[in-house]
Formats: structure tokens, sequence, C-alpha cells
């Protein structure tokens, strides 16, 4: 299950920048599959939204802090191999004070002490939350590796943050939805405060889940998944040719031009013929899309869904998709967005999910009501409160270069659906395929 949010009313430390909450102990979320669990990374209880109206400014007002300190002289470094925990002693441990003190962390009048004790282990748990890494109070080598990363680097992963929300025309209301790629998570936000958060799979570095500003229209139960051309061309053809049952046991079909199934024998897989066709896999537990789609029209073609691949939620750097995000425990993702929405039996419950996948049918529930939806790149950003938190910069976007990504061509294709696309607010009319 997702973490539940939960208010904190930590007081903020003497001196630096405030602190975030001191977050509270996770527990691993619980895969949908009641028979055989499958482990996922824990995950933030913090109940302040990645985005909300506010980001821009705070986000940029933490920049002009940090670039202070960089001008200052920066903090200290500790030496490659650094390991440090609660019971050291040394010289080690008092730059430690002195480095998270400077962030806030860790009170001013507390960086001379040499010895590792209860304060320091929950100053650099305070760190480490802010900084998406698991919250073990130890100095090991991604801590370590987050603690060396130079406050000038910081003030330019805050300043490229705001940028990037430059022109931003979202339209939060008391539901919305936030992606932040970098963090790997889906937060489901409501009356501003994060009512549940989901460990996430997001794109690739050389197929990059873009930003996109949209609504979620619809959630599609046992969906189809057709295969891309570059799929086909990449993945589909050599399969084909090493093992000829191949598409008989992923249940992908051969559709022609007028919808009618070709027989895969027919078609001559030393060649790229195959393209010419429809590929498509019957809805189930193998399909690539999993058992629930999340439809949110936009240009990019890209979406939120399952996954069969469901032991990939365990890992802390999950970067594997084609473009769009996969979400674990998504059938109670489902759930919340479809608080509002009736089916036939009245209210959309977890266990009416469930029962609408065990039917093994193609089901398509349209909102009554859109929640819209984010997907930000944010490696570093502020809350109100002041706290300042800083994710990896997997895309390289920070940094500009000579030759900057292309815009994402290659992308995982939406389920065909039934559902016509209602148009946005700014009068865009957004398409599926």
């Amino acid at each position: 299950m997702p973490t539940k949010a939960a208010p904190n009313g930590s007081p903020p430390p003497a001196g630096g920048l405030v602190l975030p909450p001191k977050a509270a102990a996770t527990t691993p979320a619980q895969a949908p599959e009641k028979a055989a669990p499958t482990p996922i990374a824990s995950i933030s209880q913090d109940p302040r939204p990645t985005l909300d109206a506010s980001t821009f400014i705070n986000t940029m007002r933490a920049a002009w802090t940090y670039k202070r300190i960089a001008e200052a002289g920066g903090w200290p470094s500790l030496p490659a191999g650094t390991v440090l925990k609660s019971g050291d002693k040394g010289p080690l441990v008092a730059t430690l004070r002195q480095r998270l003190a400077l962030e806030g962390d860790l009170p001013d009048n507390a960086t001379t002490s040499i010895v590792f004790d209860t304060e320091l282990t929950s100053a650099v748990k305070r760190f480490q939350a802010r900084h998406g890494l698991p919250e073990s109070g130890a100095v090991r080598a991604r801590t370590l590796d987050a603690l060396n990363v130079p406050a000038l680097t910081r003030h330019r992963q805050l300043t490229a943050s705001a940028q990037r929300l430059t022109g931003s025309t979202f339209a939060f209301g008391d539901r919305y939805v936030v992606v932040n790629i970098p963090s790997a998570a889906v937060e489901a936000v409501e009356r501003g405060q994060v009512a549940r958060r989901y460990v996430a799979i997001a794109g690739k570095a050389d197929r990059p889940s873009p930003i996109v500003e949209t609504r979620v229209t619809a959630v599609n139960i046992n969906p189809t998944w057709t295969v891309p051309v570059s799929l086909i061309k990449k993945d589909i053809i050599p399969h084909v040719r090493k093992d000829p049952a191949y598409l008989e046991k992923m249940k992908i079909r051969i559709l022609d031009a007028k919808g009618q199934e070709v027989d895969p024998k027919t078609l001559d897989w030393s060649t790229e013929n195959a393209v010419n066709y429809t590929l498509r896999q019957d809805p189930g537990a193998i399909n690539s899309l999993g058992q629930i789609r999340i439809d949110m029209p936009n240009k990019h073609a890209v979406y939120m869904h399952d996954t069969p691949k469901k032991q990939l939620f365990a890992q802390d750097a999950r970067f594997h998709s084609s473009g769009c995000v996969r979400v674990a425990d998504v059938a109670d993702f489902a759930e919340w967005l479809l608080r509002g929405t009736n089916g036939q039996a009245g209210v959309w419950t977890k266990d009416g999910i469930d029962t609408a996948i065990a039917a093994a049918t193609r089901q398509d529930i349209r909102l009554d009501k859109p929640v819209p939806v984010a997907w930000v790149y944010l490696t570093g950003y502020a809350t109100a409160d002041g706290a300042v938190h800083f994710r990896d910069d997997v895309y390289g976007l920070d940094t500009p270069k000579s030759n900057p990504l292309p815009e994402p061509q290659v992308m995982d294709v939406p389920a065909t659906a039934s559902i016509k696309p209602k148009r946005l607010e700014d009068g865009a009319k957004m398409t599926t395929r």
C-alpha cells in the first residue's frame, strides 16, 4: 500500500535553512498481488507535495540562499570512501556536523562535537529525506556522494528546475496528481497535502519521460497494448526469428489494415514487413501495460500504467521505461482517481477494481471529473516552509549542452481506447492513438 501522509509539527533548528520535518519511519509498500507480495522501495511520508502554486517562487528563493552559501566558500567535503555511523568518533564527525549545519539539518551550536550521537543521526536522516535517500542515519556511499555535491551545483539545480516551471499554466485544484520524474514517484494531492504517494518507474535516459500538463480522463481496466513500430523492429522481429512461437507465448496478435487477424507464419520474418501490420497484445497479467492504464491525453502519447515487471519497484534507481510512468499499487491509485465516479455497483472501491480485473475483459471508466496531472522535472525544489529537496539529474538537463536531448520520439504507445478525449480547458484537443 502507498504511504499515507502525516502532519509534522517539528520546530526548525537554530540557524541555516529551515529544516524539513523529520521523516517518520517508512514501511515498504505492498504490491497488489495478495498471494505473492512483491518488495517495493520505501517511500516518503512527507505530506508536502513536490509541486504547488508556490513552488516556483519558493525554489527561486532557495536558489539565492544556495548562491550565498557558494559565494561564502561553500561547505566542507568528506574524503572519498568515508563511512560514518552512530557511535563513531573523530574529526570527520565534526566535519560532517559543520556540513549539515550549513544547510540547516543540524543547529549551528552543535558543530563541534566529535561524537556521532543520536542528534547527528537524526540530522543525517533529515538530509537523506531531503535527497530521496534511504533514511538509515548513517553515511555511506550514496549519502556521501550527496553530501559532497558543491553548493554552486545545488544552486544551479534549483535555478534550472525553477526555469522549467516558467510558463506553466497547470490547473491546481483540490485534487491533482504530480509526478516528479527524477524522484520516480507519483503523488495524489488533496487539499494541499499528499494523500497518497506511490513508487514509480520513469523513462530511461535515452527514452526520457517528458514534461506534461494535462488531465486524467479515464481508467482502462485490462487494456490491450499496441506495439510501437520501433519496438517491432528492435524487439519483436528479433524474438520471432529466434522463436517462431514468441507471439503466441506473449499473446500478441497481428492485424491487417482491416482489423483482420493474420497468421504470423504467412509473414517473411527475415524482412521488416511486420511493421506494416498492427501488433496488439491481449489483456492479461503479462500485458506490457499490466492490468490498469491511466488515460491522460497529451501530445507525447504517454500515460501511467501497471506492469508485469513489479520487481523493478524494489530498486532505488527506477528508470526503465520507454517514456511512460509505471505505478506501484496502481489499483489503489485508480480507486483514488475514481472517487466521485460511480460504477454499476455504486462507488468504486479497491475490491471493485480487483473484481473488474478478475473478469479479464476490457473496461474503460471515464472519470466524471477529470483530475489535473503534471509530470515535472525538478532536481531541486523548495516547499513553503523553506525545506529544500534535491534529486539526481538523471537526464542531464541541468547543465546546458551544445546538443541538448531531442524531443522524445520513442514512447510506450497507448492501448487503443474506446474513449474519445474531451477538450482541455484551453481548448486544445488532445488525441489518443
